[in-house]
């Protein structure tokens, strides 16, 4: 009986230590593994010195990551691009947006997060590179970089961001007024003297005629009048905490079937409230990445 209890014993401490070891060996998934932080804006601030940055186009396209052998969203998320389109693109990583066009974000986000890319839906794409992440140097001498690797794997699908200098702030409104007038979403203006750095930063400023956030959906309020029986608005919270109701922007398939509770929500606004609310809000997209 003792040698049974014995032998009982160990093998309960065995289970246990294997059980140990095997959480000890657990492997992150695949988004984890390829996921990394990347340079976020914040927003231009009239007054500021526009000498001191390099200004670009803001292209509304799919943020895209890329290792060396993979595209991935800054979330982690992998993007299944088609074989011929990452052959010969550079091991060096990049960092940039997949754009089809002006006004084409729908059609564009539709094609790159499917799990299976269809190589008719991908004609047309262009992966615009805007930086280098974790490379030595100013932003300005990553620039200067990032064409010398275009140039040297000339493909027609990989292309670099024209990144020029605005003298003065009246010049750079006048170029915002210019790109919006063509389609465009805005400008991007990247501190030219700036190290490689991740997060949220000044290093980077973006400049819209109208700006953009995100938002998480709480709850539905009821519509009322020809929206009865449909949603009326998303009662929504920012990231810092900031709760108010999303009523504008949505099509008539969308107030039918509305994005879901939990969900994240792009929406634009002008301004903001001192409270900081934003001022005329309208939905734009649920957040798919």
């Amino acid at each position: 009986m003792k040698l049974n209890q014995s032998i009982f014993l160990a093998i309960i401490c065995r289970l246990i230590t294997g059980v140990m070891l095997s959480c000890l060996c657990i492997t992150p998934s695949a988004a984890e593994q390829t996921s990394s932080a990347v340079l976020l804006a914040n927003v231009y601030q009239h007054g500021m010195d526009v000498s001191q940055f390099l200004v670009s186009e803001k292209f509304d396209g799919v943020r895209a990551v890329w290792n060396g052998n993979t595209f991935h969203t800054r979330t982690g998320r992998v993007i299944h691009a088609p074989s011929w389109f990452i052959k010969g693109l550079p091991a060096t990583p990049l960092d940039g947006e997949l754009w089809l066009a002006r006004g084409k974000f729908e059609a564009l986000s539709g094609a790159v997060l499917k799990d299976i890319p269809l190589d008719e839906e991908w004609r047309g794409i262009s992966y615009l590179v805007f930086e280098l992440p974790n490379a030595t140097g100013t932003f300005q001498a990553r620039a200067k970089r990032i064409v010398e690797i275009v140039n040297l794997a000339n493909l027609p699908q990989l292309k670099a961001v024209a990144q020029f200098r605005i003298k003065d702030e009246t010049a750079l409104n006048a170029k915002l007024k210019q790109i919006v007038a063509q389609g465009g979403e805005g400008l991007m203006l990247h501190k030219a003297d700036a190290p490689y750095t991740t997060g949220r930063s000044d290093a980077l400023l973006k400049l819209k005629l109208r700006y953009d956030a995100e938002a998480k959906v709480l709850a539905y309020i009821a519509g009322r009048g020809k929206y009865t029986g449909q949603l009326g608005a998303l009662e929504v919270e920012t990231p810092e905490g900031i709760r108010f109701k999303l009523g504008t922007g949505f099509s008539d398939a969308q107030r039918a079937n509305p994005p879901k509770i939990g969900s994240t929500v792009t929406y634009s606004y002008l301004d903001k409230t001192k409270r900081g609310k934003p001022k005329f809000a309208s939905f734009m997209r649920v957040r798919n990445e």
